[in-house]
């Protein structure tokens, strides 16, 4: 069975916001963007927001998808993920559910300990091949 995840790509002038999973979650301490599951029955685009609106307080205007990514985790399970870039929000951002949120650069995310199934989303936002 593939889960199926939506990652939101925010963007603030050249800046993409980075959040940290706290020591409790799977996975402790890695960054990723911010996102989840997507529920039964439940449109991407309705997921996200939910998503954004559930970490982070915001109700985001949930632009293009930019890539979808089938990544095989070792042991077992896949998982698809679909990136999708926010311009534009209401509300302030405020951290609910991260140990640490940061506004990075594309370069920045390079030394920053990313998720594996993120990793060639970064490495593409990094040379500029994406947004």
């Amino acid at each position: 069975m593939m889960k199926r995840v939506v990652a939101a790509l925010i963007l603030k002038d050249d800046l993409i916001l980075a959040c940290q999973r706290t020591r409790h979650q799977p996975m402790p301490l890695k960054w990723e963007f911010p996102g989840g599951k997507i529920e039964e029955g439940e449109q991407p685009r309705d997921a996200m927001r939910r998503e954004l609106e559930e970490e982070l307080g915001i109700v985001a205007e949930i632009g293009t998808e930019v890539a979808r990514i089938v990544h095989e985790y070792p042991g077992g399970g896949s998982v698809e993920l679909r990136f999708f870039e926010v311009r534009n929000y209401e509300g302030e951002i405020e951290n609910r559910i991260f140990r640490e949120i940061r506004w990075v650069t594309r370069q920045e995310m390079l030394g920053l300990d990313f998720l594996e199934a993120d990793l060639g989303l970064v490495k593409d936002l990094a040379s500029g091949k994406l947004l």
